[in-house]
């Protein structure tokens, strides 16, 4: 084995290994910052029973195991969104590594960080109906440098994206209120789509939004088909965007370049 070899093998456990420790952090920032409380107090217990946890019921993945996926103390069921998030955040550190390390390591911290914010957007925004600023200013911090360091998208297209689809998005909010009298989607999303674009560049964005668009009218219309939601029944879109983006920062580059190619351009 050479040194190369090493060292990316080492890049790969660590990058598993961190990962899976922030999705550890990011499950007690996705059920804490939504009920209002701190990150760091009380510590980290059962929201049945309040049993604190001991240091060998955190370790990621390994407890929910080892625990049945139970409390310890009261038996009560654990939610599978815990160890789902843990494993969800290092597969998506470990495939940042594997797209953009070799080629572009700033690339590859950039996406890994994106991929962290979107998880937790993603899954408070299922819950809550809510996007918080800070996940957006993570993500808008990270479309600035993705500016200087993309090597994917020209700069000049990060910018556009920001502003068209922040723009488009802002468009659609307000003609909502002032046609159908209430808001079509939240405000969160407009913001989210203007970190998003300027993350992206507008065309990664475009195959981002369209797959958004397609995945929420799918799963929607079985969901309205199988329990029977009314007409007027508020989803969230934050987190069709996310997995939209997410695709698209993996694999909308070479998708766009061969889709160009097909049609002659």
């Amino acid at each position: 084995m050479g040194l190369e070899q090493f060292y990316l093998i080492c890049t790969y456990v660590i990058a598993g290994l961190v990962g899976l420790c922030v999705g550890s952090f990011l499950n007690v920032v996705i059920y804490r910052l939504p009920n209002g409380m701190k990150m760091s107090k009380p510590a980290s217990h059962c929201t049945t029973c309040d049993y604190t946890l001991k240091w060998y019921d955190n370790i990621p993945v390994v407890s929910y195991i080892m625990l049945g996926g139970k409390c310890r103390k009261c038996k009560e069921p654990i939610s599978p969104r815990y160890i789902s998030v843990e494993i969800l955040n290092a597969a998506l550190w470990l495939l940042s590594v594997a797209l953009f390390w070799e080629k572009n390591p700033v690339y590859a911290v950039i996406s890994a960080i994106a991929m962290s914010a979107l998880i937790c957007i993603f899954f408070i925004d299922l819950e809550h109906l809510l996007i918080y600023n800070r996940f957006l200013i993570i993500l808008g911090v990270l479309g600035v440098v993705a500016i200087f360091f993309d090597k994917y998208t020209r700069w000049y297209d990060h910018l556009i994206g920001a502003a068209a689809f922040g723009a488009a998005f802002l468009l659609i909010y307000y003609g909502a209120i002032w046609v159908l009298k209430r808001e079509g989607l939240g405000f969160g999303d407009v913001k989210f789509a203007f970190v998003a674009g300027l993350l992206l560049g507008w065309q990664r964005m475009l195959f981002a939004m369209l797959i958004a668009s397609v995945s929420a009218s799918i799963v929607l219309l079985i969901l309205r088909r199988v329990r029977g939601d009314e007409q007027g029944k508020e989803y969230p879109f934050g987190p069709f965007i996310s997995v939209g983006i997410a695709v698209s920062l993996f694999v909308g580059a070479p998708i766009i370049t061969w889709y160009l190619g097909l049609i002659g351009f």
